[in-house]
């Protein structure tokens, strides 16, 4: 199967990809169409970090002044648009929990040794961005058709049905070369 990653991508995906590039050519309207489209799926993403929803929605707000002035920067090529905004989203929703008053600063002082740092360790950091970097080294080594598929599948949120209806081909066989994919990229990594 010839499959470029194009053929793969998710016709929503498109659609916000396209709002994108209208956005950061100044169209109000497509931002109006992309509030639309993404403020409940950003919505969510900003819930998942913080459990005031006012909060949530302040953070949703700076999401989208953000890719407001800020859309000009997308690079469909590196992403999708919406796996972009989630990103802003989450960035933003983590910035805003470490910004909040902690429980502990309102507890008793005989508390303070029993409460850990949420904050990850410097070595925690560090250690997480060379994972990242020797990650993103193995998908490279795979043949294209697999990183597309496994990037949609992990990394966009895509169901096997879906990358099989997208590409035209059973789904047996995108299983397949996701698994064997996942297999390759495993031995990359404990080599």
């Amino acid at each position: 199967m010839d499959s470029n990653p194009q053929q793969l991508r998710d016709p929503a995906n498109t659609v916000i990809d396209d709002l994108l590039h209208q956005v950061a050519a100044g169209d109000r309207g497509a931002f109006e169409q992309l509030y639309r489209t993404t403020a409940s799926r950003l919505l969510g993403t900003c819930l998942r970090v913080l459990p005031d929803r006012l909060e949530a929605e302040d953070v949703l707000q700076e999401v989208f002044v953000t890719a407001w002035n800020k859309a000009g920067q997308f690079d469909a090529q590196r992403s999708g648009g919406m796996t972009w905004l989630a990103s802003i989203a989450r960035h933003r929703a983590i910035d805003r929990l470490r910004g909040l008053p902690a429980l502990a600063v309102h507890a008793p002082i005989e508390l303070a040794d029993t409460t850990a740092d949420p904050a990850p360790a410097p070595s925690s950091v560090a250690e997480a961005d060379s994972e990242r970097i020797r990650l993103d080294e193995c998908l490279q080594r795979l043949e294209p058709k697999r990183r597309t598929l496994i990037n949609s599948a992990f990394f966009d949120g895509s169901t096997y049905e879906e990358l099989a209806r997208r590409c035209g081909s059973p789904l047996g066989s995108v299983k397949s070369w996701i698994r064997r994919g996942l297999l390759q990229l495993r031995t990359c990594l404990e080599s």
